[in-house]
């Protein structure tokens, strides 16, 4: 199940916000050993204070299980200010209809549930809730940087990409740019690939996450 939280409703969900920023800091700096900043156990960043949508993965416990960000380009986002050496000179993505996907993190603490063809039921999780989410919100595509062990398991799940620019090694790893389509034919190549049955987003707060 993915429970969508954003400034409206954090404060309902702050042990949720707690295990999220632990899992990021333990995936990007413990296991990548990127160079993010960790304070109090939180991997935190400046697009944090932007009221970004998270989607967080939980478990029949409600225990944190995966999660991942989402901005809309027309503001600060990671490929035009962090990432901008993997766009093409001139090239802008930025559209009210276009959304970025980042900080991606599944907990591999855990033994994985994993699907007929051996994906991450996690992992599909996110990736059906970010279609979802789209399609919900008129969105046309999310971009995402991501690495090329990232790459693999995203052709896994059957979620092609339209890369933007060339692959570059940056900290030692190709890393890469591309554009996914949020469309009912991209979520069911995922709900496939996950043996998802259907949609994965908590129903009962859509009216919340998304209420203008």
């Amino acid at each position: 199940m993915i429970r969508i939280v954003q400034s409206k409703n954090k404060a309902k969900y702050s042990r949720e916000m707690d295990q999220m920023h632990k899992l990021r800091a333990s995936v990007f700096s413990d296991r990548l050993g990127w160079e993010v900043e960790v304070v109090d156990g939180w991997e935190i960043d400046a697009f944090d204070a932007l009221d970004p949508l998270y989607l967080i993965s939980l478990d029949a416990l409600g225990q944190v299980r995966g999660t991942l960000r989402l901005l809309p380009t027309t503001g600060p986002n990671m490929l035009r200010d962090v990432f901008h050496c993997l766009l093409p000179d001139g090239l802008v993505i930025e559209s009210s209809r276009i959304w970025e996907s980042s900080r991606f993190s599944v907990d591999l603490a855990h033994p994985a549930e994993r699907s007929a063809n051996r994906l991450n039921r996690v992992t599909g999780e996110l990736l059906a809730g970010i279609v979802e989410v789209g399609m919900m919100i008129g969105l046309t595509h999310v971009v995402s940087v991501y690495d090329a062990r990232m790459a693999r398991v995203l052709k896994h799940a059957g979620c092609p990409a339209d890369l933007v620019g060339e692959p570059q090694r940056i900290g030692g790893v190709m890393t890469y740019a591309g554009l996914f389509s949020t469309d009912e034919d991209m979520l069911a190549r995922i709900r496939a690939a996950a043996g998802l049955e259907g949609p994965v987003l908590e129903s009962q707060i859509k009216e919340l996450a998304f209420a203008a």
